[in-house]
């Protein structure tokens, strides 16, 4: 084989690795996002769904979060775009979750079965949550922001680059 082939492949084999999902998160999974699940229904699907989490609920036997959906990226982490939302959803799991690591605008995926709906008011609005009965909450490590500080001018048409 050439040496351009082999590096080719060599490098999607690379790419392909850094995006590869967590082993809990892998798959196949309905494509149905929680708002289509609103509209229908959709019981026992099963989903795997992420975004931010609004609230945390921790009952005797169970923990639920109510969701903020967005889509997710190859690696099942949530994208956080304000404006990317798909509604939302409440993901329920046996055990106690702590909402002071589960707090809100955490980024969190789960892999479940949709075991039912449930109507709660958003500010006198009663909105149709669909239920993931979750078997994996993958909570992600928080984002790290950076500020970056142009040190140069840009590079203006005249000056050309350099």
């Amino acid at each position: 084989m050439k040496a351009s082939v082999v590096l080719t492949m060599l490098g999607t084999a690379l790419l392909a690795a850094c995006a590869s999902q967590p082993a809990p998160l892998q798959g196949s999974f309905n494509e149905i996002t929680p708002q289509q699940a609103a509209a229908t229904d959709s019981t026992g699907a099963v989903v795997r769904w992420g975004g931010r989490i609004v609230g945390v609920e921790p009952q005797p036997n169970r923990t639920c979060f109510e969701m903020m959906s967005t889509r997710l990226a190859a690696n099942g982490r949530p994208y956080w775009a304000a404006d990317d939302v798909g509604g939302r959803f409440i993901a329920c799991r046996t055990g106690f979750y702590d909402p002071a690591l589960f707090e809100k605008n955490r980024e969190v995926t789960f892999t479940g079965r949709i075991g039912g709906y449930d109507t709660r008011r958003i500010l006198g609005y009663d909105y149709r949550f669909p239920r993931v009965d979750a078997e994996v909450i993958y909570l992600w490590p928080a984002r790290e922001y950076v500020d970056l500080v142009n040190t140069r001018p840009p590079p203006w048409p005249w000056w050309g680059y350099w």
